[in-house]
């Protein structure tokens, strides 16, 4: 695969290729703006206590450590994986009803 829009990137899961562990989909990229390339993807962290207590950490996988971009997935290397706080304006599950 050559090349892929942002849309298609997000449809894919995230599997450590070391462990087999599937740690979601893509959803989000962060974008270096001096080079333009894609410097790592962004992951939702899961639920927590079936979306009533929010969110666990969004993780965050640097560009260097995919080593393989298929048609319906993208295998990581977790080595450099790190956990990110989610933005402000977006909170997880419930959260939403009670603003």
């Amino acid at each position: 695969m050559d090349n892929c829009c942002l849309n298609d990137l997000f449809r894919k899961e995230v599997i450590n290729i070391d462990t087999g562990n599937r740690y979601g989909f893509v959803c989000d990229v962060e974008v270096n703006v001096c080079t333009g390339r894609i410097s790592a993807i962004i992951l939702y962290g899961k639920n927590k206590f079936w979306g009533f207590g929010g969110r666990e950490d969004d993780k965050r996988i640097p560009w260097e450590d995919i080593v393989v971009i298929g048609d319906e997935t993208i295998l990581v290397k977790m080595d450099r994986c790190t956990n990110i706080k989610p933005p402000k304006g977006r909170r997880g599950g419930m959260d939403n009803f009670f603003r």
